[in-house]
């Protein structure tokens, strides 16, 4: 077995050149996750970051609460004041924002926006069905501006 890394310059630019030589086309998912995480370099301006609080798929359930027994997950997020909880089942995303303002709600996967809705008065709105793999969503309302992180809600 060689020493790795090389003990000389030499030995690591042969090395290298040999690893370039047998370079193989970069995979299309890799690509797709290169181009989100480039177009992730300017979000931040004028949005908040939504932190995770609550996943009922991992996080124990407050004690005297009692649910049914159904598929739905639900998932809380916190910025500051605003609260974005949602509930997620095999039907779609439904969610309510706080404090409630009207705007409009998106949902986003590495590739783009796969659905968007508007937010009611109350702060409510439905999405479909989310993909697999990482999501996120945005909201913009007249007060405010919040996204969250991205979370697998399959």
């Amino acid at each position: 077995m060689e020493q790795w890394p090389p003990a000389d310059d030499d030995a690591l630019t042969a090395e290298l050149g040999a690893a370039l030589r047998e370079a193989r086309p970069v995979p299309a998912e890799f690509l797709t996750a290169a181009r989100a995480a480039f177009a992730w370099r300017n979000v931040a301006a004028g949005l908040a970051l939504a932190e995770l609080m609550f996943d009922s798929a991992c996080d124990a359930e407050p004690a005297g609460l009692t649910r049914s027994a159904g598929s739905a997950r639900t998932l809380s997020f916190r910025s500051g004041a605003v609260v974005l909880e949602v509930e997620v089942s095999e039907a779609g995303i439904v969610g309510q924002l706080s404090p409630p303002r009207g705007g409009r709600v998106s949902a986003q996967t590495a590739t783009g926006t796969y659905d968007e809705a508007p937010v009611d008065e109350v702060g409510f709105f439905s999405l479909g069905a989310p993909p697999p793999g990482p999501v996120r969503l945005r909201a913009h309302t007249e007060g405010y501006a919040v996204a969250t992180i991205w979370v697998s809600l399959r």
